[in-house]
């Protein structure tokens, strides 16, 4: 016998195995003959023709091919479907059918199809899209009064025409329904295997809710199952995401101690019926943890004799033919027959995506659809092989899937084939009633609302054109193109998915450790078990974990002022070639990701970091080193000089070494301060620095108290520029004291907090927005600059989302970092600790604390919490931690909301959950931030991807990780002569004018793609800031200012001799002055240093002063758009082109 052990090694070694040596051994060990293929692919042809001449073609078939996703109608039917039946109010229901009606040129379908169903759902879309659509003049004025009272006829057509076809895909709204609806074909001879609809659970009641819909179900198909044969009784499929709120691999201990026991009685129920129960298929990061419930629950002695447990393989994954391996020596060992529902796969898009954003070694699925195809042939010979222990059922729509297996089979006992309600019904028909061969239906029961996740799949599924469910009724397609030979097809096949490590052009992908393979996971731990107990120094202030403040992490010899500024004595800039430099940069990422282990270890013990968050930074920060590593030898200029660098403690090594390494690439010498609470990684990272190449006196680490240190690095005269990242006050003081003692064209670059909102409108799927609403204000202990501060909630659906969101919450796990269970650690220290419980206090006492968990015994822990709030302006301060904010709104009030968050003048991150896309455009265009992310989460920017930071009180620009970072370390213009000054300026009528600009600034300048992710839309757009300042001096200088100003998108006030002011500006004014962004000012270093101490000294936001000619980058702001484009249900751009 087997050894099952060893086969789930085979399992998880081909998790991420290369492709094309994998399919090569596929077909060696199991392709059929090349006779039996020949004959398959004859016979494939012959059902396509016999479809197509004596089929009558079902209602998916004729849809898709009118409306496939190559579209923009199916792309907004699949979108309008998806959301409409779950929104609630009237105003949302009339905006969504618009927004995805009325654009859409419905005309060009009329009379295409020969479904008279299609073609009057055709007219139906064409006139309303014609009343909804804006015209002009009169016709604007008619269609706006026949919108007006036709809204209730629109609105209750299209929710009919959407329930109508969720109809044609769900056999009923509950057991009976389906029980009922199912008896004709049950008479003809189909059996059912039934699927109760829904979302993976979310919360414990989700759970709850599944586990009784499943019993109960069991119990009713119990009165169904009459026969001897466990094969000819219905079955029913579960889904263990739906029967467990944490259904993954980090949760293990809890998913084995807490489902197995629901999955044993179900099962038990089944068995009892003699009717059979399939564990459904689910993402493939969860298959390692399937097969151990599945181990657990099928060598349970109650089910001995039971021949109807059944498992869900994918044959897309590359792991599929060992996983039938596996099962086979399983069913041996516990005597049982297994059923094995082989299916293609319903996860491909997700899959690709995941891969690529987590930067693994491979896809854990097949990039081709032919690859998928060959897979599944493959399988289908496997299982066809072990008939005596597993029984095959063969799920598949396609023609020539469906003759190879008869081919391959040798008669139709011991196997059946299965179909989707809905699907395929004409070839399977045919299949039966003239081959004989048993089909059952796949029958998903539900509520409509719960149907349309069910349904997006089946159409992005189905949908694309190399779909054969897409070109079946496409006559324009040969029959023995649409049957083609997979394995003949495959040859010339080329993949167009980029792998994750090749996702950019000008790097590699930092690496990525796979949080839920077991192999990996042991890795890690194997990597950072040495340094568990280890001391980081021996000598100096020590510093304790923030988890237990009594583990001393390590020591680190702090400098006082008198050691700053020997450090900046030594300091030298790093003259080596652009490309030497770009290359040690590069030879440093490597040697970080080698100390992997090291790094995970410190970032858990001295900043609390659980290690999801700590793989997160380390990739981070290997981002940085390779993305200014590729821009370092575009760079034209000087480098600044010495740069003083200071880092905050919640991104201890990833901000530490983003702007050491941008620095660094510009040829500067860099005096590094990290946070007093983190030295101990920015060490590591230094050290590694120079291991790498970087001289010492080019990188010093320069650790110490803010006050002394951070305060003597930054009021030097021979300090170039500062970066810094921290609080808008800190950022302040640094301003101030550059002005002062530095140079006042040296840059600072200063990315601050953030009170970070996000809108939920009723058109949001609830269990995409609750897990994108607690990722975003939770994780990291709430510790991140960007994270969620304000959620604003459509008051039509705040109730149930609230609800969803306390049971979300309900399952985080708070404790130790170091455990892969941890979801929130501590915060950083006991100050912030304090200071955050007496804010959650404050509220608590007014009655406005509307869930709280409980922490820890140990450690600096602080409760996720959630309080409510009025809106934006009652949150005084940026709460930096785990504390949520919820305020409600009123459809029509969208404006005011984001008028209101724009009033606070923060802008850093800014999130949006919505189906409008009217909406998402009005909110993109009226949010002030840098990073504004729809339909995800609005945490985690990737380096190159979503370049970040924010505008206003959140920082000066240029954005990290973006294209016009790098330019900032170079040395400014040196500082021209001054003018004769001329009569003082009138600040009356420089006010007004000043205020007559207000608004005209802000213009588009340009729009940048970035590279990233299939499934992503990220685009940088750059944007004129408002008003800008140009005192020459002179009327020349002036007018160049302006003329720069101008091109950038800016408006311009000269102030000058024969300006739009006449006269100079006396420097004090530009303290009393509102209404301008930055000051443009080629004077002579005396009259720019009093004009910088005058801006320094102001309140609010940072203003830049503009001293040379390369100022026209300044005068714009960054403004990045995140989108997922694959909210709606998948990622219909991938599928589409997934041949």
């Amino acid at each position: 016998m087997t050894d099952l052990s060893d086969l789930r090694q085979i399992v998880r070694d081909r998790h991420l195995a290369s492709e094309g040596p994998l399919l090569d051994a596929l077909a060696a060990d199991h392709a059929p003959n090349a006779q039996t293929r020949k004959r398959a692919a004859e016979r494939g042809a012959a059902l396509v023709r016999r479809v197509r001449q004596n089929g009558r073609p079902g209602l998916m078939e004729v849809f898709l091919a009118e409306y496939g996703l190559s579209t923009e109608e199916g792309i907004a039917l699949m979108c309008l479907a998806e959301a409409l039946l779950r929104v609630p109010d009237n105003e949302t229901i009339d905006a969504l059918i618009e927004d995805k009606i009325a654009p859409s040129s419905w005309g060009r379908h009329l009379g295409h199809s020969s479904s008279p169903l299609v073609n009057a759902s055709t007219w139906a879309l064409m006139l309303t899209g014609q009343v909804l659509r804006e015209g002009q003049g009169m016709a604007e004025v008619l269609r706006g009064a026949i919108r007006r009272l036709g809204e209730p006829v629109i609105r209750v057509a299209v929710g009919q025409a959407m329930r109508e076809l969720g109809g044609q895909f769900v056999l009923g709204r509950d057991i009976d329904e389906a029980l009922s609806r199912g008896r004709k074909r049950s008479a003809q001879g189909y059996t059912f295997s039934y699927d109760m609809l829904g979302e993976a659970a979310m919360t414990a009641a989700d759970a709850a809710h599944f586990r009784e819909a499943y019993a109960g179900a069991i119990a009713r198909l119990a009165r169904e199952a009459k026969g001897q044969d466990v094969a000819t009784n219905p079955g029913i499929s579960i889904k263990l995401s739906a029967l467990h709120p944490r259904y993954e691999v980090a949760q293990r201990e809890r998913v084995m101690a807490e489902l197995v026991p629901v999955v044993t009685e179900l099962a038990s129920a089944a068995a009892a019926a003699n009717m059979g129960l399939n564990i459904d298929a689910e993402e493939a990061d969860r298959l390692d943890l399937s097969l151990d419930v599945i181990e657990a629950v099928i060598a349970d002695e109650a089910l001995a004799g039971w021949h109807g447990f059944g498992v869900v393989v994918q044959a897309y994954g590359k792991r599929a033919l060992p996983v039938i391996d596996w099962l086979d020596a399983l069913a041996e060992r516990h005597g049982r027959r297994i059923m094995v529902r082989l299916v293609k796969g319903a996860y491909w898009d997700g899959e690709i995506k995941k891969a690529q954003v987590e930067g693994l070694a491979d896809f854990p699925v097949f990039t081709r659809k032919h690859a998928t195809d060959v897979s599944y042939i493959c399988c289908a010979a496997r299982l066809l092989a072990a008939r005596e222990r597993l029984y095959p059922q063969f799920a598949t729509h396609n023609a020539h899937t469906m003759a190879a297996v008869l081919e391959m089979a040798g008669g139709v006992e011991g196997w059946e084939f299965q179909r989707l309600h809905g699907m395929g019904e004409s070839l399977h028909e045919l299949v039966r009633s003239e081959a004989g061969a048993r089909c059952r239906i796949y029958a998903p029961v539900g509520p409509h609302r719960d149907l349309l996740a069910y349904l997006v799949r089946r159409l992005l599924e189905n949908g694309a054109n190399s779909s054969f469910v897409n070109q079946i009724v496409n006559v324009a397609i040969p029959a023995e193109e649409v049957a083609t030979d997979p394995f003949v097809a495959l040859g010339s096949a080329r993949s167009l998915v980029r792998q994750p490590e090749a996702l950019f052009e000008d790097r590699h992908n930092s690496l990525g450790f796979d949080l839920h393979d077991p192999d990996a996971l042991a890795e890690i731990e194997a990597s950072r078990a040495p340094w568990r107990g280890h001391l980081w120094g021996e000598t100096g202030t020590p510093v304790a974990s923030p988890f237990d403040p009594a583990d001393i992490v390590g020591h680190i010899e702090e400098a006082d002022e008198e050691g700053a500024r020997a450090a900046i004595a030594r300091a030298e800039p790093w003259d080596a070639p652009a490309e030497e430099r770009a290359e040690v940069l590069r030879k440093a990422s490597d040697l970080y990701e080698a100390e992997a282990g090291q790094i995970f270890a410190l970032l858990a013990r001295e900043a609390g970091k659980a290690l999801p968050d700590g793989v997160a930074e380390l990739r981070e920060a290997v981002d940085f080193l390779r993305y200014y590593a590729a821009g370092a030898p575009a760079l034209e200029g000087a480098p600044a000089g010495i740069f003083t660098c200071i880092s905050p403690w919640n991104f201890p090594l990833a901000i530490f070494t983003g702007q050491i390494a941008a620095a660094l690439a510009a040829g500067n010498g860099v005096l590094a301060k990290p946070a007093e609470a983190t030295p101990l990684i920015a060490r590591l990272a230094v050290g590694l620095l120079h291991k790498a190449g970087v001289p010492q006196s080019a990188l010093q680490l320069v650790p110490g108290a803010g006050g002394t240190v951070g305060a003597a690095l930054t009021s030097d005269a021979r300090i170039g520029g500062v970066c810094f990242t921290g609080s808008t006050a800190t950022a302040q003081r640094i301003n101030r004291a550059m002005a002062e003692h530095l140079s006042p064209a040296a840059p600072l670059i200063a990315e601050t907090g953030g009170l970070n909102a996000m809108i939920v409108d009723s058109t949001a799927l609830p269990e995409q927005a609750v897990r994108d609403i607690v990722l975003s204000a939770f994780r990291s202990a709430g510790q991140r600059c960007s994270a969620l501060r304000v959620l604003y909630l459509q008051e039509d659906v705040a109730e149930r989302m609230l609800a969803m969101l306390y049971g979300a919450m309900d399952e985080l796990a708070l404790g130790d970092p170091w455990d892969l269970a941890t979801d929130i650690g501590p915060v950083i220290d006991a100050r912030a600790r304090e200071g955050i419980e007496a804010h959650i206090a404050a509220a608590r006492a007014e009655g406005r604390v509307l869930k709280e968990l409980a922490v820890p015994g140990q450690g600096h822990f602080v409760a996720p919490t959630v309080i409510r709030l009025s809106g934006i302006g009652a949150l005084e301060r940026e709460i930096f931690g785990p504390v949520l904010h919820v305020a409600t709104y009123r459809a029509e009030a969208l404006p005011k909301v984001i008028a209101d968050i724009n009033a606070r003048g923060y802008g850093l991150t800014f999130g949006m959950h919505s189906r409008i896309d009217d909406r998402v455009e009005q909110a993109v265009a009226g949010i002030e931030a840098g990073n504004i992310y729809i339909n995800r989460n609005q945490i985690g920017a990737v380096v190159g991807v979503q370049p970040f930071g924010g505008e206003g009180l959140s920082g000066t620009g240029p954005k990290a990780g973006g294209p016009n970072y790098l330019p900032r370390f170079l040395a400014p213009s040196a500082p021209v002569a001054g003018t004769e000054a001329a009569r003082s300026a009138d600040e009356g009528a420089l006010q007004a004018g000043l205020d007559r600009l207000k608004g005209q600034g802000g213009r588009p300048v340009a729009i940048h793609q970035m590279q990233g992710p299939t499934g992503e839309s990220n685009r940088l757009r750059e944007v004129g800031r408002d008003v800008i300042l140009c005192l020459g001096p002179g009327a020349e200088a002036a007018r160049v200012q302006a003329e720069i100003a101008r091109e950038n998108g800016a408006a311009a006030l000269t102030v000058c001799p024969g300006g739009d002011v006449e006269g100079d500006l006396p420097a004090e004014a530009l303290g009393r002055l509102k209404g301008f962004e930055a000051v443009a000012l080629w004077g002579d270093e005396a009259a720019q240093r009093a004009a910088r101490q005058a801006l320094a000294a102001r309140d609010g936001m940072l203003i830049p002063l503009l001293t040379g000619p390369e100022m026209g980058p300044r005068c714009r702001l960054e403004r990045h758009v995140s989108i997922d484009t694959t909210a709606a249900g998948g990622n219909a751009a991938l599928l589409a082109q997934s041949s």
